[in-house]
């Protein structure tokens, strides 16, 4: 017998009209899903599966799975980035903006802060919600950069940003690059150590009133691509996030400012990014709102004659539109007016659909 059990919505469905008590609503978003799959949980593995409707699902509930619904159901509340608000009822952009020599995929773009102040500047003008700045490369076989220099790559560039009216976030793994970014102006952390990198990190966000993306990863980005393992990459990700929210809810962190990322190819294979992108919606029910980085990931060009990094956009749309669909809140993004025109399609559709029809 499982020791646990969580819940991941399935079988969406355009519009609610007519099926009153039959389809619930994701996260407060637009979408709605009319069956669940509960998974039975041994240690780090799926040891039972069961697929149920919507209707009556209430009648198999016991105070965890009662928990896991409201979770799964309950509005996310929007980001409030200084002056900016950015709705989470909707999908949104967040931009990527490496001011570093060795990104994967726009290493050297910005060569200084002049230039990277002016890309961000475009990419908020064609549709960027919020724009993340990273001064540190996370690439697999990426070296640590010293604190002081990734200090002074962001700052200028934050800086500037946010005295424009942007949203800024602020992409670091560092306590110090961290405060120094608070005070420039930023005003959401991304950390794609989820808060274990710097001890004192957790404490930086808790005394702010930033929100926070948690991102899952396996070992550090000298290492993480060196034959990642996995019982089950789903549940042991999943666990591992649930770890990593009450860590920082210890640390004086509401779970209302943590947002969550499943980190697509920090620490898997090709098979375990595309695992995780099809059950990403049983992220919800911890909570958090969810984001996702998988654009000019290594999996696209995997899956596509080994395409570069610059050649990977339609794959990158691809699981973009793929994370919308299960309810992903942000998706974070290289090619910003693409992406954004591709949301606005799928928003058009799902306008239409949940416009009810008269006669």
């Amino acid at each position: 017998m499982a020791a646990h059990t969580l819940i991941r919505p399935t079988g969406f469905v355009d519009a609610p009209f007519g099926h009153d008590g039959k389809v619930a609503r994701l996260a407060g978003g637009l979408n709605f899903f009319a069956s669940v799959e509960l998974l039975g949980i041994e240690g780090n593995r799926r040891v039972s599966t069961e697929l149920l409707p919507v209707e009556g699902i209430e009648s198999r509930f016991d105070d965890d799975l009662a928990g896991q619904w409201r979770a799964l159901t309950d509005p996310r509340s929007p980001l409030q980035l200084g002056d900016r608000i950015v709705r989470l009822d909707q999908p949104q952009v967040m931009s990527i903006l490496n001011v570093t020599p060795d990104s994967f995929s726009d290493g050297g773009q910005f060569g200084d802060a002049g230039s990277a102040v002016e890309a961000g500047v475009q990419m908020a003008s064609e549709g960027a919600a919020i724009l993340d700045v990273g001064g540190e490369s996370t690439r697999p076989g990426a070296q640590t950069v010293w604190a002081q220099d990734e200090i002074e790559r962001v700052r200028p560039v934050v800086e500037r940003l946010a005295a424009g009216g942007s949203a800024v976030s602020i992409d670091t793994r560092k306590s110090e690059v961290m405060s120094a970014a608070l005070q420039a102006g930023a005003k959401l952390v991304n950390d794609v150590s989820a808060l274990t990198f710097d001890p004192r990190s957790a404490g930086v966000v808790a005394a702010s009133d930033a929100p926070v993306v948690l991102m899952h990863h396996l070992g550090s980005p000298e290492t993480m691509q060196q034959d990642p393992r996995y019982d089950d990459v789903l549940i042991e990700v999943y666990l591992w996030l649930q770890e990593r929210i009450s860590a920082a809810e210890g640390a004086g962190i509401n779970r209302s400012r943590i947002l969550i990322d499943p980190g697509f190819g920090f620490g898997k294979t090709v098979a375990h990014n595309l695992e995780l992108m099809n059950g990403l919606a049983l992220f919800h029910s911890l909570g958090c709102s969810v984001v996702v980085g998988a654009s000019r990931k290594r999996t696209i060009g995997a899956l596509s004659n080994e395409a570069p990094a610059d050649k990977r956009l339609a794959g990158s749309i691809a699981f973009a539109l793929k994370a919308v669909e299960q309810g992903a809140q942000i998706v974070r993004v290289h090619d910003v007016p693409e992406t954004v025109q591709a949301l606005r399609t799928w928003r058009g559709l799902r306008d239409q659909a949940l416009t009810p029809r008269i006669g």
